[in-house]
Formats: C-alpha cells, structure tokens, sequence
C-alpha cells in the first residue's frame, strides 16, 4: 500500500471539502434557522422579498401582520405563516429574532421604536420616516437596543457603484467637481400605484411622491461616494395628476462639504432613463449610459471614455439578503447604518422643502 498516496489524497480530498465549505452560504454551514415575523406587507417589494425568502430554507417566516386584515390574511396564507392582529405576540416572542418591516412609511416610527425595544433585529424598508426628526430618533433607538438592521438601499450592491467608491477613496478622479445622478421610470404613466400601492403615491401617507420614493436610491448613492450635504435646492411638479398633486417629477442641486456641485433626478414619468451616474473630476471622469460603465482616469492605465469599463468587483447580495446573512453570522456585512438611512430622509425632506419655498436650504447638522 502507498501510504503517501493515501495521505496525499486524504489531504487534498480534505481540502477541497473545506474550500466547498468556505463557499456555502454561512446558514448553510451552520445549519442555524432564523424566525421571522413580516411587519406590515404594504410595500410594492413585499412579493419580491416573498420570493427572496422561499430561497432561504433557513428562514422561517412565523407570523404577518398587518393593519389591514385581509391583506395579512392573503400574504400569511402565501408564506404558510400565521396572522396576527395583535403585534404583541410578535414583540412578546422569544423565538422571532427579527422583523422585516414592510409597512406605509407613515407607521415606520412606531414599529421601528416597538421592535428595537423588544430587541428585534430588523429591516425595514426605505425610507425610514416621513420626517428627519422621526428618523433621528429612529435611528438613535435602533442603535441604542443594539440590534442588526438595514434597509433596502440595493444599488449598493451594483459592481459599478462598488468599484466607483474604490476609485474615488484611491483618489483616481483627482478633485470631484460635479456629479449627476438620475433614477426613473414610466410608474405614473403605467399606472403602477392606481390600486393595492395607491398610498405610495399619497405624501401624507408617504411622506413623498415620486421625487422622494425614487431619489432616495441615487441620493443614497451620492452620499455613500461623496459624503454629507451641505445644503440644497429643487424643482418638484406633479405631470399627469394621475395622483392628484403627488409629486411625479423633480430635479434637486446639491452642494456637499466637500465643495462637490450635484444634481439628482427622478421621477414617474419617464419613457427611459440612459444616463444613470456621471462624476466628473480634475483626474477621471465616469458615466453610467444604459447600465454599461465609461471610465478614464489619467492614473489608472487602459481606462478609456470610449469603450466600456468591464473589470469590475463581484456584487454582494441584496440587502435582505444581506441581512440574513448577518442574522446566520456572517461578519463584515455592508448593512446600510441606522444613521445612514435617518440622513438620506433628512437631506430628502430639505429638498421638499427647499422646493416649495423656490430658495436653498441648509441641512442641519445632528443635535
């Protein structure tokens, strides 16, 4: 018998059982199964994160509820969990772990405040609030129960956004002087809100209109590159009044600390969208027209404006997804900060502002 042949090959069949290992999904590993309860199922991405969830066998969805009855009835009997009236059975639970809170923004505040107290872990979908002071004190209660959360920022998760960051913290765009960034669709036109999503398309109800819903993604985007926001300005206009005198569409000028002039846009009424992301800076400059990358860089050999830029990092997971990766025990998840979430609707509420009184408004720093 070839005693080192057999070593050889119980090492190497041992390491590639450990490289397999190394590649599963950590819950996978572990074998670790999360409860969870759905908190409110009024988002237009509830049947998508349905579907995320059936694809997770380690997540076991326990209870729905909903203020509306009916509508947590139809998604309980969807995911095999139980529905519930009372929300005290899901704080009062010790074996829900976390909430996915998917409810009209205007009852963020009471169930974000509600979970973190009953030390839920949480993620709830964007915006957090209706306002920057609710957002704030959101954000310090999350933080002060010490559990996990995110929220459903997933253009993070875009390679070209990734290995944009990594070229401006490397300084390849040299002084960043503008930056453009634009989300939007035809949603207004096609009548995507006109039943079960109505209220996303009510302000009171949402806080926003189409400006808000969509420019919270891209504005997200610009200060998770660039930074915090000194101060802005803008234009926000209902088109069709499909919604009434719901905003569906708006262009806002931001001025960050760091000197850098930008403008978002977004909106409803939109046929297309090319031209997603431009940064222009004294060393480099990027664009992002129909989904494909165009980057030059004076510092960075075989960038060219002229063709497509395609060596790009590999995109993590969705954000829910994300989270339950967390939740199993994966380390060094990107989850979006409580404090991240809490400044985007503070700057987003400036723009309104700033709107409806035609002038520029500072945004005011945390007390």
């Amino acid at each position: 018998m070839d005693t080192n042949s057999n070593r050889r090959d119980f090492i190497k069949a041992a390491g590639v059982a450990a490289l397999a290992a190394a590649t599963l999904p950590v819950w996978a590993q572990t074998g670790k199964t999360t409860t969870i309860a759905f908190v409110g199922v009024a988002h237009i991405h509830t049947p998508g994160y349905i579907d995320l969830i059936k694809n997770r066998p380690e997540v076991h969805i326990k209870y729905v509820w909903d203020h509306d009855a009916d509508r947590a009835s139809q998604h309980a009997k969807d995911t095999g969990a139980q529905s519930v009236s009372d929300l005290n059975v899901i704080w009062s639970d010790p074996e829900i772990t976390a909430v996915v809170i998917l409810s009209e923004t205007n009852l963020h505040p009471e169930l974000v405040k509600a979970a973190a107290k009953a030390g839920k872990n949480m993620f709830a979908e964007k915006p957090l609030a209706t306002t920057g002071h609710e957002s704030r004190e959101m954000a310090q209660a999350i933080d002060q129960a010490g559990v996990l959360f995110t929220t459903g920022y997933f253009m993070r998760t875009d390679s070209k956004h990734l290995f944009l960051k990594d070229q401006i913290a490397k300084g390849n765009f040299g002084t960043i002087t503008r930056v453009r960034a634009s989300n939007c669709h035809n949603g207004s036109l096609g009548g995507w809100f006109d039943h079960e999503y109505r209220w996303m398309a009510d302000p009171k109800i949402a806080g926003v209109g189409a400006f808000g819903d969509l420019g919270t993604h891209k504005l997200d985007i610009l200060m998770w590159l660039l930074g915090d926001i000194k101060s802005v300005t803008g234009e926000i206009h209902p088109v069709t009044h499909r919604y009434g005198d719901c905003d569906e569409t708006g262009e806002a000028m931001l001025l960050f600390k760091s000197g850098v002039i930008g403008t978002l846009a977004a909106g409803w009424v939109d046929i297309d969208d090319p031209v997603q992301l431009l940064i222009s800076g004294t060393e480099g400059h990027a664009v992002i027209v129909n989904g494909k990358l165009y980057y030059h860089s004076e510092k960075v050999d075989g960038s060219d404006s002229h063709k497509p830029w395609t060596e790009l990092p590999p995109s993590p997971p969705p954000p829910l997804a994300q989270f339950f990766d967390a939740l199993a025990g994966a380390k060094d998840e990107p989850l979006v900060k409580p404090d991240e979430a809490a400044a985007r609707v503070v700057v987003m509420e400036a723009i309104y502002k700033a709107a409806e009184g035609h002038k520029w408004v500072e945004i005011e720093d945390e007390a």
